[in-house]
């Protein structure tokens, strides 16, 4: 055996074992080899990977892969710590690095995935609601220090209506008034309730069907709502007026975004189960209710992901960015939490409460 031919199996041999995902592109980011972990990842056997276009293997990245093709005119390796691939139809959250190889005289590119750890995924999601707790607090203090000259500007306006001579100049103190009582409503909205109603236990599927008729209503039953409730969900300790105006919020926002987008088929699913040991917020819990919304839109774009929850971000025209807020606040106020995956053609929003 040739010095050449014993590198050649010694290399395979090292991809073979390797636990990182990898994979070798030509110059059209076509698979030209899958190691044994690759094809854990993708849930194919290499002959199925190799020769097809890696676009075809992945339904949605939130990466553009063209920029995979950057070291080749570089020369130089490049690495994305957060990229979500949809493959199967599940978002893997990967470390991808991306390096340029010279082999048998063609130019190639060396891919490695690494899955992202379950721990540094908690820290980003904790990292990721200290960051909204934050601009809840600013958006909240702006709040209050508007309330207070607004009262004054409102009260002006009244004292001045009683003095004027001519009652046809009433309609402009009018005006003042009307549009200091629509911000006052408008503020009243941002800082949102502040703290929990009266819990009691209530069956979660009679609040998700109060906030479901309402929904079908107000779309005229032109979207399909399907239900998959797990039957074995037990009584949860809640505010059923709150939860009931979370899940609204949500619902509510997937059916107008189908309506506006003219999605062909419109649907909305509402999947209900019990988790065991979930983790919310950095803190375990034994038993947990998850609700999942899923709509077959047209998806939220990756610049509003991370900032989707913040008070007045909204991707809708004509939205005014408070529901989403609203809904996480309240879900918050039950030590719950709401996570969002999407990509084109399906939106998850994901609710966990402790029971």
């Amino acid at each position: 055996m040739s010095l050449e031919q014993s590198n050649v199996e010694l290399s395979n041999a090292i991809l073979d074992n390797v636990v990182t995902a990898t994979l070798m592109l030509d110059e059209s980011l076509t698979v030209r080899y899958a190691n044994p972990a690759a094809e854990q990842l993708f849930t194919q056997s290499a002959k199925r990977i190799v020769d097809q276009p890696l676009s075809k293997l992945i339904q949605h990245a939130s990466m553009d892969l063209a920029l995979l093709s950057q070291p080749l005119q570089s020369g130089q390796s490049i690495t994305d710590s957060d990229v979500t691939f949809v493959v199967d139809g599940k978002p893997l959250m990967l470390e991808v690095t991306v390096s340029p190889l010279s082999w048998k005289k063609e130019l190639m590119l060396l891919v490695e995935m690494r899955k992202i750890g379950q721990q540094r995924r908690l820290s980003q999601e904790l990292n990721q609601h200290a960051q909204q707790q934050a601009a809840k607090l600013l958006v909240r203090g702006l709040a209050h220090e508007i309330k207070n000259p607004l009262g004054g500007l409102r009260g002006a306006a009244q004292l001045l209506e009683r003095m004027l001579p001519d009652p046809n100049l009433t309609e402009y103190t009018q005006i003042i008034i009307e549009q200091a009582d629509r911000l006052r409503a408008l503020v009243d909205r941002l800082l949102g309730p502040q703290k929990p109603g009266k819990k009691q236990p209530e069956n979660l599927h009679s609040i998700i069907e109060k906030a479901r008729q309402l929904v079908e209503l107000e779309s005229q039953h032109a979207i399909a709502i399907e239900r998959d409730y797990d039957p074995s969900l037990p009584d949860i300790l809640v505010d059923a007026d709150q939860i009931e105006q979370a899940l609204l919020n949500i619902i509510s926002n997937a059916a107008q975004i189908l309506t506006e987008h003219k999605i062909e088929h419109p649907t909305i699913t509402i999947r209900t189960r019990t988790v065991h040991q979930a983790n919310i917020h950095g803190q375990r819990h034994k038993l947990s209710a998850r609700i999942e919304i899923i709509d077959n839109g047209p998806g939220i774009s990756s610049e509003l992901l991370d900032t989707l929850f913040y008070p007045m971000i909204t991707g809708r025209e004509g939205g005014t960015g408070l529901g989403l807020s609203i809904s996480q606040n309240l879900i918050d106020q039950h030590n719950g939490k709401i996570d969002v995956e999407s990509w084109p053609g399906k939106t998850t929003f994901t609710i966990y409460l402790p029971i």
